[in-house]
């Protein structure tokens, strides 16, 4: 087994959690792979920056990164923490205060094994570097969000039902 930031995996096949926020690390590990493998691809954005942030919920790090060629919610082992070696591409379903969730695990040089759920792959041609940069910290606060359900008097105010209302058609 590889050595990580994580910390040494035991002789129980576990990883010691971040004490620290991770998302430096995140982003010079994801700053190494687009050098060395994924300029040359088509989808590459060449314009968009690599940007990490990370939050501690529920005593683990939840972060969103962004890349040239993605953009990805993660989680990762939190202080004190220890994670069992699961096998790559394991799904996991996490409940969010946003909502449920899958998330694949995926194991990085850098971090480890960690959580990954893919929310575009690949980016919009037309995303710009400082709408990437946002986007990144508008999706951590939506993880984090309660969603709407229902409002006063039973009215329903499901993203569904407010976007309807809000092109006119009849609620």
């Amino acid at each position: 087994m590889a050595q990580s930031h994580l910390g040494e995996v035991d002789a129980v096949q576990e990883f010691i959690g971040f004490a620290t926020n991770p998302a430096p690390l995140l982003v010079a590990q994801y700053e190494r792979i687009a050098r060395e493998e994924m300029q040359g691809l088509p989808f590459y954005h060449a314009t968009m920056p690599i940007v990490a942030e990370c939050v501690l919920f529920e005593a683990q790090w939840l972060g969103c990164v962004l890349t040239p060629w993605m953009l990805s919610v993660v989680v990762l082992p939190g202080p004190d923490q220890r994670w069992p070696v699961r096998s790559s591409s394991d799904r996991l379903a996490l409940q969010l205060p946003c909502g449920n969730m899958t998330f694949m695990v995926g194991d990085l040089p850098e971090t480890g094994q960690q959580l990954a759920c893919s929310l575009m792959s690949p980016l919009d041609p037309h995303l710009g570097a400082e709408q990437g940069r946002s986007l990144v910290s508008s999706t951590l606060k939506m993880l984090l969000s309660l969603p709407v359900q229902q409002g006063a008097g039973g009215v329903d105010l499901g993203r569904r039902r407010l976007f309807g209302a809000r092109r006119g058609q009849p609620a």
